[in-house]
C-alpha cells in the first residue's frame, strides 16, 4: 500500500500517533521496520497504559492478518521480539497471556500470485523461528 493511501487511512480511521507508528513499522512495504522505529515503539511501552494497549492492540491485529498481508505478520513478530527485550515488563505479561497468537503462526501459509509459498520461504521461516524464541522467553 502506498504511503499516501496509508496516510489517508490513518486519518479516516482516526488512528492515534502511537497506532500510526506501529502501522508504519509493520506495513506491507518490502523493507523491514527500522531500528529507530522499533526503539521508539519499545520506549512507548513504558508510557501511559493507553499507549501500551494501543501498541499491543495494533500488533495483535497485525499478527492476525492473513494472506497477502503476510508482511504485517513478519514485521509484527520483529517488533514484538524487540519489545520483549527492550520494552516494558508489561510486554512479557501480554505475550504470556496471548502466546496462542504466536503458536498459531507456526501454521502460517500464503501462496502469492506467482505460486510461491511465502510461508515456506527463508525469511518467513526465520521469523517463525523467532516466534519459537518468543515462546521460550514467554515461558521463562
Amino acid at each position: 500500500m502506498s504511503k499516501v493511501v496509508r496516510s489517508v487511512k490513518n486519518v479516516t480511521k482516526g488512528y492515534s500517533s502511537v497506532q500510526v507508528k506501529v502501522r508504519n513499522a509493520t506495513s506491507n512495504d518490502p523493507w523491514g521496520p527500522t531500528g529507530t522505529d522499533m526503539s521508539e515503539i519499545a520506549a512507548m511501552t513504558f508510557g501511559s497504559p493507553n499507549e501500551f494497549y494501543e501498541i499491543m492492540d495494533m500488533l495483535d491485529k497485525r499478527l492476525n492478518d492473513k494472506g497477502k498481508n503476510w508482511r504485517h505478520v513478519l514485521k509484527s513478530l520483529k517488533v514484538l521480539d524487540y519489545c520483549l527485550h527492550e520494552g516494558s515488563e508489561l510486554v512479557v505479561t501480554w505475550a504470556r497471556k496471548n502466546v496462542y497468537i504466536i503458536k498459531t503462526l507456526r501454521e502460517f501459509t500464503y501462496v502469492d500470485e506467482e505460486g510461491r509459498d511465502v510461508g515456506q520461504n527463508g525469511k518467513l521461516s526465520l521469523e517463525i523461528q523467532m516466534g519459537r524464541k518468543i515462546d521460550r522467553l514467554v515461558f521463562l
